[in-house]
């Protein structure tokens, strides 16, 4: 005998019996069997899972030093000797971005050398980073749209002077992945909040889970750096499965709801919440660094967030970026000689960094980038402070690739 009834799976009929007793078993053991696989989650519902490159590619990683507020390129990288000659004299107005105020030729007060084998141009102010000039390659090209501090600190990270785009890490992760699954593919380390904010991590338009995860490197604390990571109340078991039966409800939710992108992001996140807890903790922890190493790359925020870079590259983190400060504090218009205290408390710390990555083997697939949003210029501002200028400034990079 045949019934015309439509048919119901075991796990609609669970689902629709009485308060759902049965639903919630059945959960739990999916959830078991779910616990077997890396993370309890399929590579095809992981949007963070590597994803193979569409070219060989020797770089795995970057680590991009943001020297926000605009450094001067004629007194850190781009020696001008013409400067001396002409020191005092009016510059043709050509050489002006427009708008900028108009001031006289200043040479910088910072001697340059040769270094290394290469023999590149150094300020005296970064001795440290000098010894390492031979694995820097060193852009004396550089420009972009406009000459304020806001479109270009976008331009710098999305490549857009409107905030509309995804940022730089936020695509990598997007495109590639991340080779840790414990630990977001991208991690901005600022102490406070640089001049734009949030924007310059922002996923925009990609789901959430690409967006930067912000620590404020203030004060390294592994236990109170990430807030609330901690379950005290249950065991690693009974979270997966918790977790597992939450994140099947979403999907059902999300199946309801068609595309969501918010929603999407919400799932990805509330998975990579749970498996942070199990290794983020221990990769901002500096005390595990013995006291050598501590000591190699000196003391201060930017110096930890060097360091904190380091371990969070060589842990799989697609992108790490570590911005000099909140706000822009480069950006000296009143007295270049300040720009000489910056570099007290970044070479050290950079050098560091490249000496301690290429120790390790991860310089030759790590991209090391150096800069700010544009430079200065080469006229003094009315005192011993230089302008702002995007017409031409100075980056570097490193690496083996």
């Amino acid at each position: 005998m045949h019934s015309n009834l439509p048919s119901l799976s075991r796990r609609e009929m669970l689902r629709t019996m009485g308060v759902g007793f049965g639903s919630l078993g059945l959960a739990a053991m999916l959830a078991d069997e779910a616990a077997a696989a890396p993370a309890g989650v399929s590579a095809g519902e992981n949007p963070l899972a590597p994803k193979p490159t569409h070219f060989p590619a020797k770089a795995k990683r970057i680590i991009h030093l943001f020297m926000n507020g605009g450094p001067s390129q004629v007194d850190t990288f781009d020696p001008k000797p013409a400067l001396e000659r002409f020191a005092g004299q009016v510059p043709p107005e050509s050489l002006f971005p427009r708008g900028r105020t108009k001031g006289k030729l200043m040479p910088s007060p910072f001697k340059f050398a040769k270094h290394g084998q290469s023999g590149i141009e150094i300020s005296e102010i970064y001795p440290q980073l000098a010894k390492c000039i031979d694995d820097i390659c060193v852009i004396r090209s550089m420009h972009t749209n406009l000459p304020n501090h806001e479109p270009s600190f976008l331009m710098m990270n999305s490549g857009e002077t409107q905030p509309t785009r995804p940022s730089m890490g936020s695509w990598l992760s997007y495109g590639l992945g991340s080779e840790n699954q414990n630990l977001p593919g991208y991690v901005v380390l600022c102490p406070g909040t640089p001049t734009v904010g949030p924007q310059l991590w922002s996923n925009s338009f990609l789901p959430g889970i690409y967006q930067g995860t912000h620590i404020n490197n203030s004060n390294i604390d592994p236990k109170t750096i990430i807030r609330d990571i901690n379950n005290k109340y249950m065991s690693e078991p009974v979270q997966r499965r918790q977790v597992d039966l939450l994140q099947q409800l979403n999907r059902k939710h999300l199946e309801a709801r068609g595309v969501d992108a918010q929603l999407e992001g919400r799932i990805a996140s509330l998975e990579m919440a749970f498996r942070m807890q199990f290794e983020a903790q221990e990769a901002f922890d500096l005390a595990k660094e013995s006291e050598a190493t501590r000591e190699l790359y000196g003391k201060g925020q930017f110096a930890n967030g060097c360091l904190l870079a380091r371990r969070l590259v060589e842990r799989g983190v697609r992108m790490v970026q570590v911005y000099f400060g909140g706000g822009q504090p480069w950006d000296d218009h009143g007295d270049i000689m300040n720009h000489k205290e910056h570099a007290v408390q970044s070479d050290q710390a950079i050098a560091a960094l490249l000496t301690d990555l290429k120790s390790r083997g991860l310089l030759q697939d790590t991209l090391i980038v150096w800069g700010g949003e544009f430079g200065r210029t080469p006229s003094s501002e009315g005192s011993k402070g230089r302008d702002h200028n995007n017409l031409g400034f100075s980056m570097w990079m490193a690496g083996k690739s």
